[in-house]
């Protein structure tokens, strides 16, 4: 896609994150013939500390931002880190806090890709006079115009053990105009191999992990709260710190001897309770899901599709339900699902087509 004249040439900002992801999104980008700025968004306000692994909120974003810009260098690209920390705060973390007190499972990451990364970030960038056509990133996705339906549409990515099309399922169909992934076409060990051929330093830097790396309860700002675990019935069978440290489907971590493996069944916020129960308790036949968003309604694609309650499940065949609140939707399972949990998204997909998902209720 190269142009003999420099100011004809697209421009796309690409999220640099100090990975082998962004890196290599970057580097493809400019043999494509595309005129790339690297841009970061800055968003951790916290105490200054030794990093505590790779994760999007941590003690050493100085670190990731700094060799964010070293990387952009050597790939003769424009950087700049943008001031993201306020609503960054605003939007992730008070949401993230006020799932989990309420006993739901939040999804930060999704949350953050609609609003943070694909959203106020290209706006803050261009506010700032970084215009550009198009925004990237490192995800293992895929984004296409389907001729079909006449819009862009979110695919899987090839490498189905990365893909991350879980995680874009909310972006808005103007979101997906202006996007392009161009690692979706591949599989991370040949971007791995890609990095180190062209000298780049992060080639075996490790995944980023989670959106924090330390204790959640330092996010919650909530000291220990003991209280019991039951069964169903309400007999006590342990204690627990704070109710906040346990979420459905959980097995690991109960601290109970039991005949049979417990999983956690829900969270009961007010009473300070753990619910467990054996393994049939905590399967689900269907559940309904709010705030829902849909790239493409079930009256075009029909209304039975997949679907993952994970980012790391295998989708499963279900049938969508419309209500009578276009908010809702009720998602009926082929087969019965552990760990379905309040506050997680369940995402919709026909084929490796994301359809669109909502919020368990």
């Amino acid at each position: 896609m190269a142009c003999s004249n420099e100011t004809q040439r697209p421009t796309v900002l690409v999220g640099l994150s100090g990975g082998v992801d962004s890196a290599v999104t970057a580097l493809l980008l400019l043999e494509q013939g595309y005129r790339v700025i690297g841009v970061t968004m800055a968003v951790y306000d916290g105490p200054f500390a030794p990093s505590r692994g790779n994760s999007c909120y941590d003690c050493g974003e100085r670190e990731d931002i700094r060799l964010a810009s070293d990387l952009a260098g050597m790939l003769g690209i424009p950087f700049h880190a943008l001031d993201c920390a306020g609503s960054y705060r605003r939007v992730v973390l008070d949401y993230f806090r006020e799932s989990y007190l309420a006993g739901k499972t939040p999804n930060p990451c999704v949350r953050c890709n609609q609003m943070l990364k694909f959203g106020l970030l290209p706006v803050l960038a261009a506010k700032s006079g970084l215009r550009h056509e198009y925004f990237a990133t490192g995800h293992y996705a895929r984004v296409e115009f389907s001729r079909r339906f006449n819009r862009h549409v979110l695919r899987r990515g090839l490498d189905e053990r990365k893909d991350q099309s879980y995680f874009l399922y909310r972006l808005s169909r103007r979101q997906l105009s202006r996007t392009l992934l161009p690692l979706g076409e591949m599989r991370k060990v040949d971007v791995r191999a890609l990095a180190a051929r062209r000298g780049l330093p992060v080639h075996d830097k490790p995944d980023s992990q989670d959106f924090y790396a330390g204790d959640y309860a330092e996010l919650l700002g909530r000291q220990p709260m003991p209280g019991n675990i039951v069964d169903t019935e309400g007999r006590v069978l342990g204690r627990h710190i704070g109710y906040w440290h346990h979420t459905p489907g959980q097995r690991k971590g109960l601290g109970i001897a039991a005949a049979v493996p417990l999983y956690v069944l829900r969270v009961d916020a007010e009473r300070n309770e753990v619910v467990v129960g054996p393994l049939a308790q905590s399967l689900r036949s269907s559940c309904r899901i709010g705030d829902v968003r849909l790239m493409l309604p079930p009256a075009e694609t029909g209304f039975a599709m997949e679907a993952r309650i994970r980012s790391s499940q295998q989708p499963t065949p279900v049938t969508v339900r419309p209500e009578e609140d276009s908010r809702l939707l009720t998602v009926d399972f082929a087969e019965l699902q552990p760990g379905v949990a309040p506050g997680q998204s369940l995402v919709l997909s026909l084929g490796d087509m994301i359809v669109g998902g909502g919020v368990i209720q």
